[in-house]
């Protein structure tokens, strides 16, 4: 990190809530988690009056089986956007530039600034069609947030081929992927990818996540992580949660269904970016975004204000969460 380049720099604002008496939409977090959670968590408990084992055998084991990549292949992290952070901080050096998709997660962005580079923004849209010529690193955010947009695997192919040819490293987020039933880009040479057990296991205090990558980039990694990043409770909360396939069937189900039938719901009164994602975007139009997010507040709900997005001034955010809560956000939002 560039100690210059930390000085003064903003926060990047998130969802989330920390009052249990709402109902949260505004961070796209499962509001279901796997059975056995609090049993695991309990015996690691018991084990954390030692240090953790720094090679994290069963935890790269069970994200390994999870993306399908060898052990050897994960670098732990506590959480996606620790991930993020050593990823760009082993490759983009100051002085560097990187190719940001936006609108998108604003951290990128931010971590991109923390190590003295200059970011490009491209459109989300964009991002694959771009040329990598002169970039340390691209990224992309796949789903995207907050759009939703998922990319074909092989426009994502073709732009790691130009990267690799640029000697661009490709940092792929797939923070939100394991909603989707599509392929991860682990194991491509030239590529870092971001995974997060956050989102789709509804964990969010937990912290735990992972980075994959088969080249240089691995060494430098691995080099670059701190000793024991990840506490004893989330390696074995993590480790357990990847291993429960059903749950994570049960979820893309459920999820698949809730955001086609909150769709047909807000069709013609909002505006809705195509999304295969666990929330959606919506165009709020002529209504003032103040009073939408008022709205649903009377009815102890909260959704994310947009426009705190690159390039977004009429939106907002929506979480897709259970049945008998997407009614009440639906009721709101149609009340407005």
């Amino acid at each position: 990190m560039n100690p210059k380049s930390a000085e003064g720099i903003d926060r990047v604002p998130h969802g989330g809530c920390t009052d249990p008496g709402i109902t949260d939409f505004s961070a796209n977090v499962n509001p279901r988690t796997p059975p056995g959670v609090a049993g695991v968590y309990e015996g690691a408990l018991a084990q954390s009056k030692r240090y953790p084992d720094d090679d994290y055998p069963e935890y790269r084991a069970a994200a390994g089986n999870y993306v399908g990549c060898p052990p050897e292949e994960i670098v732990p992290t506590p959480g996606g956007l620790a991930g993020i952070r050593l990823a760009i901080e082993t490759t983009v050096s100051c002085g560097d530039s990187v190719l940001v998709p936006a609108p998108s997660f604003g951290e990128y962005a931010r971590e991109v600034e923390l190590q003295g580079g200059t970011v490009e923004f491209v459109p989300h849209d964009e991002i694959c069609g771009s040329d990598p010529t002169g970039h340390a690193m691209a990224i992309v955010c796949n789903p995207n947030n907050p759009t939703g947009t998922v990319y074909d695997s092989g426009d994502l192919l073709d732009f790691l081929a130009r990267c690799r040819e640029t000697g661009t490293v490709l940092l792929v987020d797939e923070a939100f992927l394991g909603f989707t039933d599509r392929p991860s880009m682990t194991g491509q040479r030239g590529t870092i990818v971001a995974r997060s057990l956050t989102k789709l296991f509804g964990l969010p205090g937990l912290r735990a996540g992972f980075l994959v990558a088969s080249d240089e980039s691995r060494d430098r990694l691995e080099g670059g992580r701190i000793p024991w990043c990840l506490g004893t409770p989330a390696a074995a909360v993590g480790a357990h949660c990847m291993g429960q396939r059903e749950f994570v069937e049960e979820t893309r189900r459920r999820v698949r269904t809730e955001r086609e039938r909150m769709v047909a719901a807000l069709e013609g009164e909002y505006g809705i970016a195509p999304s295969e994602a666990p929330f959606l975007l919506l165009d709020v139009g002529e209504r003032p975004v103040d009073r939408v997010i008022d709205r649903v507040e009377l009815d102890d709900l909260t959704v994310r204000d947009a426009r705190t997005f690159r390039g977004l001034d009429s939106h907002v955010r929506v979480a897709i969460r259970r049945p008998e809560e997407n009614d009440r956000l639906l009721d709101a939002l149609l009340d407005v």
